[in-house]
């Protein structure tokens, strides 16, 4: 009979935690976030390592690893060959984790520590995923409250994968369910989309956002656009299929318009009027075929990239783990 996940001892008889930190030129957080996680971690009944999956900084980032590494040998590095993104970079580092329980959180001090102990505790009740969302605090702006509704929305409704906003990539996750996110291959990663697809035993906490402590956001508008659409496009095909409803409609218009044309030539005997009207609609039509032409060439770059099967991510350097994968095949 195979043991419990939660059961499986180190060697100082206690289970393992991991926790898993991309950062992209974070230098100015991590130290910040390494002394208020050592007083957490080390109140648990756990042995503990933390793994900072450098995304390729341009900064001392990499640097402040190493420090940390050289005060406490909990503290590991992954460093990746250059700037892949957030999700191939926090990829790289469960990876390379081996707790029992893996707890992935950004680098910036926005996720707070003190409910890591939540979070165990709910992993050691039964729950296999323990997700986290956020609590909008009140001086949130309407636009990015409104986008981040509007989009975990639409997730929902076109992948059939059930999000609730504000659920982000500060959640734990079982032994077992990272074995398995670890076999997906796929291009376009959105870890959220996935850990909700692979089901298993899951609950929710919910925790106040903090200010960042230092540094700026690495998400642009841009760069949140391109990621909504990645998680949308990499779970569902109906922006594909809502190209035949268009197609559908437009044609009856279309249809609707040239027996009109007829009934008029030949009952009315006048010519028919409205040149402008059916410039328009043919604008309109046109209009409507080069957006569906736009969403086939997105999906077809896409098979593409999967049948190169190159590697997701590279890595570089390893500090405090032995170098088990030079690339990021998982």
């Amino acid at each position: 009979m195979m043991d419990d996940p939660k059961q499986l001892q180190s060697a100082d008889g206690s289970a393992r935690l991991s926790i898993v930190i991309p950062a992209f030129n974070e230098q100015g957080n991590l130290r910040e976030l390494y002394a208020v996680l050592l007083p957490v971690l080390s109140g648990l009944s756990m042995s503990w390592e933390i793994i900072f999956s450098d995304d390729g900084s341009l900064d001392g980032t990499w640097r402040e690893i190493a420090e940390l590494h050289r005060q406490d040998r909990r503290v590991k590095g992954v460093r990746l060959s250059r700037n892949f993104g957030h999700q191939y970079a926090l990829m790289a580092g469960l990876a390379h984790a081996r707790g029992d329980a893996v707890i992935s959180m950004d680098a910036d001090l926005q996720h707070p520590a003190d409910i890591i102990p939540e979070l165990i505790k709910e992993w050691r009740s039964g729950c296999k995923v323990v997700h986290t969302r956020r609590l909008d605090p009140p001086n949130i702006s309407l636009l990015k409250k409104w986008s981040s509704d509007l989009f975990y929305h639409i997730f929902s409704l076109l992948s059939g994968v059930h999000m609730e906003s504000g659920m982000a990539d500060f959640r734990l996750l079982d032994r077992q369910v990272l074995d398995e996110i670890l076999q997906f291959r796929e291009e376009g990663l959105f870890l959220r989309g996935i850990v909700q697809w692979v089901g298993y035993e899951r609950t929710i906490v919910t925790y106040q956002c903090q200010e960042r402590f230092s540094g700026t956001s690495k998400y642009t508008l841009r760069k949140m656009i391109k990621f909504a659409w990645t998680g949308i496009t990499s779970f569902s095909v109906i922006p594909l299929r809502l190209g035949i409803y268009l197609g559908a409609i437009t044609s009856i218009l279309a249809f609707a318009a040239m027996i009109y044309a007829i009934y008029t030539r030949l009952f009315t005997n006048t010519a028919v009027q409205g040149w402008a009207s059916g410039l328009s609609i043919v604008s309109f039509l046109f209009g409507i075929l080069f957006i569906l032409l736009g969403l086939l060439g997105e999906y077809v770059g896409q098979i593409l990239i999967e049948v190169r099967r190159r590697p997701r991510f590279l890595v570089n350097e390893l500090i405090g783990m032995k170098d088990e994968s030079a690339e990021g095949e998982l």
